[in-house]
């Protein structure tokens, strides 16, 4: 049984649980006249809170390409093969899936802030124990409870835009969230490659614990209350369980979170292959290595920007069909190329077109799911970012399958990962397009 859209149940709600946020039209209040020259991209929302979510959500992703540069270096001196290396990734992973389904209901329970603040301390002991970690299996294991700590960050940035606004509004705010969510694969690669200049990769790992420190003190002095305790579930496990349930018999949303996931699953196959296949394979340097991941990125902020202007007229859902589609195209050219043993400039331009793609699918797949179940935000932000980070557990390792020696297994998991969203966008979904579709989910 399909739960009704957000909107037509329970409205989003100011901070202080007084008046409702509509998703697309409201009047101007006094407090929103007063702010709104400090508001982001004319949303009704300061722009501190807009970069402080930015930086919440993308944490994440910024721990996991922050060490890239350092990866093929950490293998080595720790003495394990690649496929461990890669581990180190899948266990952060895991990490995150873990988090995620612990975070979503604490969030929907206990409220945004509090699990928020609690989280991000872990984080960072968590992050600067990984900088001394004496062995590859002590690193595995930290690296695993450093993303169940950082998850928190990813549940509470999505939960609060969505006890804020919904619909087109949502994947705007979402939209302006990709500068972030791009920044990081850009900033990550690029100062890691610059600390380990430097340093080594323990450096890396000891200057990532210190950025988790400025987040968790900008969150503690600015991050507001969104979620009312009247609208808090508070019924314990037999509740999450509950809403869990609601969550996966919706057919359109586990359409959504496949399409999301298996998208994101071939974003992270280049991502986890990517250092050794252009720095072996290919002979980049880690700086050069770092300049073709900025510029990948910036091809993602870039649609995603672009994606945010043209929502209101075209609607999230058209654009996420056009994201998983380029996505898609972009993943069979680097397929083609790998088989045909393509040069460099080839490969370069399939991967380009893959991750500039997920600059429409991530906001609007996202602002789609969670305006179903806007009373269940942080449970649905949960089952989002479970089935990536699960699938993205399972998947990734099958990159390493070459050894470092070709480029094929990296782009085979590419274009299967974007097909299979595709199909599961356009398979899942059809219902929420021809039927009836709630004012939250219109275009503007």
């Amino acid at each position: 049984m399909t739960s009704p859209p957000a909107t037509s149940a329970r409205p989003a709600t100011a901070p202080g649980g007084s008046a409702p946020l509509s998703s697309t039209r409201r009047q101007p209040t006094s407090a929103s006249k007063s702010s709104s020259s400090g508001s982001g991209a004319g949303l009704g929302v300061p722009t501190s809170l807009l970069v402080l979510l930015g930086a919440l959500t993308a944490l994440p992703s910024l721990s996991l390409d922050f060490y890239l540069p350092a990866l093929p270096a950490l293998t080595h001196q720790l003495g394990a093969s690649q496929t461990l290396g890669g581990l180190t990734m899948t266990g952060c992973l895991l990490g995150f899936a873990v988090g995620l389904l612990v975070a979503g209901p604490v969030s929907d329970a206990h409220g945004r802030r509090r699990p928020l603040l609690v989280g991000l301390a872990l984080y960072v002991a968590v992050t600067l124990a990984c900088a001394v970690a004496p062995s590859m299996s002590m690193l595995l294991v930290l690296r695993f409870l450093q993303g169940a700590t950082g998850a928190v960050g990813m549940v509470t940035g999505n939960a609060i835009v969505r006890d804020r606004a919904t619909g087109a509004v949502a994947a705007r705010m979402f939209a302006l969230l990709m500068l972030a969510n791009g920044a990081a694969p850009i900033l990550g690669p690029v100062l890691g490659a610059q600390v380990l200049a430097f340093t080594d990769w323990r450096g890396v790992f000891g200057t990532l614990g210190v950025i988790g420190a400025l987040v968790l003190i900008a969150a503690y002095r600015r991050l507001p209350e969104t979620l009312p305790a009247r609208l808090r579930h508070r019924g314990g496990l037999r509740d999450a369980v509950h809403g869990f349930g609601v969550l996966l018999r919706d057919r359109v949303l586990i359409g959504y979170t496949l399409g999301r996931a298996s998208a994101a699953t071939g974003l992270m196959a280049y991502v986890t292959a990517s250092p050794f296949v252009f720095q072996r394979i290919y002979g980049l340097s880690p700086q050069t290595f770092s300049a073709m991941f900025a510029l990948n990125s910036i091809g993602l902020i870039a649609m995603g920007q672009v994606g945010g202007r043209l929502v209101r007229r075209v609607g999230p859902s058209r654009l996420l069909r056009v994201g998983v589609g380029i996505a898609a195209g972009g993943g069979l050219l680097l397929l083609a190329a790998a088989l045909t043993g393509g040069a460099l400039g080839l490969v370069l331009v399939g991967v380009f077109t893959t991750v500039a793609g997920m600059g429409l699918v991530f906001p609007n797949s996202t602002a789609l799911a969670l305006a179903r179940h806007g009373d269940r935000a942080g449970a649905a932000t949960a089952l989002l970012g479970v089935t990536q980070f699960f699938l993205q557990a399972a998947v990734s390792p099958l990159t390493g399958l070459g050894s470092g020696r070709t480029a094929i297994p990296m782009a085979v998991v590419v274009a299967a990962s974007e097909l299979a969203a595709v199909v599961a966008i356009a398979g899942l979904t059809r219902r929420a397009v021809s039927g009836h579709r709630s004012p939250a989910l219109q275009p503007g």
